[in-house]
């Protein structure tokens, strides 16, 4: 029995932080002003290959931004992943819109080949805009998640996009370090290729700053709106002159103080977590019913979660028993999140064609992944995965 409680995903901090925290606290600056957002702004930029960057409160937040500035209104309709978290949805509500929930591939994420077949078959042309056949409302843009950091089939996704003139906003709040290796977007950073690109740091994410989040794009007025609209769209700061509707929706020099220290250990997070990986690959393999689903080869992905597939036939329990099992033994594992369009404010929404998303939701779990796991707590957890493969239940 394990006696050390071994967490899914926590942060990885350093005491190095401390001095920019002394910083902020020794010159005032611990709210919305101080140097560290522009620092941590520029730092992000240049890391993932943009000229600007425009930090936030959330990724949530860096979403609704999104949606704003593309013009999503009132009566709209978003195309969705149905397998991903909450937020990635819920901003498409808060601009009274409406989701249209898409199923996921075995990347799990967005299957393009029924997006593409849903644009074809469901839908109208019209005039430059994609009208639903069914609800006979206009679909403006696609949400593409990629979810637990493995890159979505991103040329395949463009060519949809512009077939269509649809927008797309890049959910990589999972995916900060994940890029491509070959194709059109080589070198391209998940979240930079689309319309505009959201990032998160809630902490237990890749990065974190305790909460926050970080908007990108190559469109530059975009990116000068959402910046004026997360301060409370001040048209005139000294006067307090307000023409729009704007959100308080800034990220603070504080978090911003981790954040500055968090991306210069970016990289040695990532290779850590591609080393465990491959230690728990290397075992589940030889586990009879269990299933550690890969990352794509064309892309070097940041390996934010693990995720493996149980199949009760071989491996003698099902995934919910797992899950008690392992949690049982101080071993912090979760299920895959519930589907959106069967959560109760979702149930009315379009989905298409959802199936292999069911087969996820059902048998899938995320095993402990911390960017400090240790190799020792790597074995404690394939030594519970191989014991309970021989119990009988």
């Amino acid at each position: 029995m394990n006696n050390k409680t071994i967490p899914l995903s926590v942060p990885n901090l350093s005491l190095d932080i401390l001095e920019n925290v002394k910083e902020t606290i020794e010159t005032g600056w611990v709210s919305t002003g101080g140097r560290f957002i522009q620092e941590f702004e520029s730092k992000i930029a240049k890391y993932v290959g943009v000229d600007k960057a425009i930090a936030c409160q959330s990724g949530t937040a860096g979403l609704h931004l999104a949606l704003r500035v593309l013009d999503i209104r009132l009566g709209d309709e978003v195309i969705v992943p149905t397998l991903t978290f909450i937020a990635a949805v819920n901003p498409v509500r808060y601009m009274g819109a409406e989701p249209i929930f898409m199923d996921c591939d075995d990347d799990l994420n967005m299957d393009m080949d029924k997006l593409e077949d849903f644009l074809e078959n469901e839908c109208s042309y019209i005039d430059g805009k994609v009208i639903n056949k069914k609800s006979k409302k206009v679909i403006k843009a696609i949400i593409a998640v990629h979810v637990f950091g493995n890159p979505v089939k991103i040329e395949r996704l463009i060519e949809i996009k512009n077939k269509y003139n649809l927008k797309l906003i890049e959910d990589a709040t999972e995916a900060l370090g994940s890029y491509y290796l070959e194709g059109e977007y080589a070198g391209r950073h998940c979240g930079t290729v689309g319309d505009i690109g959201v990032y998160s740091f809630n902490a237990n994410k890749i990065l974190t700053t305790g909460g926050g989040g970080m908007v990108v794009s190559h469109n530059e007025q975009l990116l000068d709106k959402i910046s004026f609209l997360s301060v409370q769209a001040k048209t005139d700061p000294l006067y307090f002159t307000h023409d729009e509707v704007g959100y308080n929706y800034r990220m603070t020099n504080i978090q911003a103080a981790f954040g500055t220290d968090q991306i210069d250990r970016l990289e040695g997070f990532i290779e850590t977590k591609i080393k465990n990986y491959n230690l728990y690959k290397k075992a589940i393999d030889n586990i009879e019913g269990l299933t550690l689903l890969p990352f794509r080869n064309d892309t070097r992905s940041n390996h934010w979660f693990y995720s493996v597939v149980v199949e009760k036939e071989k491996y003698g329990m099902n995934r919910n028993e797992l899950l008690l099992k392992l949690n049982g033994n101080k071993i912090q594992t979760r299920p895959l999140w519930g589907l959106i369009n069967k959560q109760k404010p979702y149930l009315e929404n379009q989905g298409y064609k959802i199936e292999k998303a069911e087969f996820y939701e059902e048998n899938l779990i995320n095993i402990p992944c911390s960017s400090n796991l240790t190799r020792d707590e790597v074995e404690i957890v394939l030594e519970s995965l191989s014991i309970l493969n021989r119990v009988i239940i």
